[in-house]
């Protein structure tokens, strides 16, 4: 039976996840078979970090199929890269594919996602929201809030203290697991302080993992180790 990734998010002291900056079979083998607890994918995206240009889901069906074939555990997706991209029939198509979660910015998601059944409900708050403003959200049926408060300028820089108080902010107003994306230059070395703030999740994607299977696997090596030696 496939783990869901509020049962990771609940069970590890932190929960690894790859952003995949193509939906490829090989990169997604290469980050499964070097230890992710998740793997994240997109469509109908122009993707800032990675520089791609992600299809419809029709346009990766088989590549969706194999990746499944291959994981057990949480597959997510980012189903559109604005409110328009987002269509109610590739939705469905994407859970028949079994994707387990989605995540996508609050702004851009429409309020219809919050009624799809057999899917877990997790969403993106970027750095033009008030972190005051959030609050609970477990009883609107969320999963997991993704944290991507970085300014888009400041994308591939190391992370500084005041992110980590954000970060530390967001965890103790929310009622949901904060995940962090690697908007910031992550390096493993920074694991144990976003431990401390009770961040639950990493998410290291194309700024931090490149783009070749032989980086991804170095990557995601070093990333395990950190979170398991916590």
């Amino acid at each position: 039976m496939t783990a869901s990734l509020k049962q990771n998010l609940h069970e590890n002291k932190m929960t690894l996840i790859v952003s995949l900056p193509e939906n490829r079979f090989d990169l997604a083998k290469a980050a499964i078979q070097t230890g992710v607890d998740a793997v994240k994918l997109h469509v109908n995206v122009n993707h800032r970090a990675s520089g791609n240009v992600f299809k419809s889901v029709e346009s990766y069906v088989e590549e969706f199929r194999n990746i499944r074939d291959e994981f057990s555990g949480p597959l997510g997706i980012v189903p559109g890269g604005s409110f328009n991209d987002i269509s109610q029939s590739e939705m469905e198509q994407l859970i028949s594919l079994g994707f387990n979660f989605y995540s996508i910015y609050a702004h851009d998601k429409p309020s219809w996602m919050l009624g799809l059944e057999n899917i877990e409900k997790t969403f993106a708050i970027s750095s033009n929201y008030f972190l005051d403003q959030i609050g609970n959200v477990k009883h609107l049926g969320v999963t997991a809030l993704e944290a991507s408060i970085i300014p888009g300028v400041e994308y591939g820089t190391p992370l500084t203290f005041k992110d980590v108080l954000s970060y530390n902010w967001l965890v103790q107003h929310v009622d949901v697991p904060v995940l962090v994306p690697s908007q910031r230059k992550l390096v493993p070395s920074d694991i144990p302080v976003l431990a401390k703030t009770g961040v639950k999740a990493v998410m290291p994607g194309a700024m931090v993992i490149g783009q070749t299977e032989e980086s991804i696997k170095e990557a995601i090596s070093s990333f395990r180790n950190a979170i398991d030696s916590l």
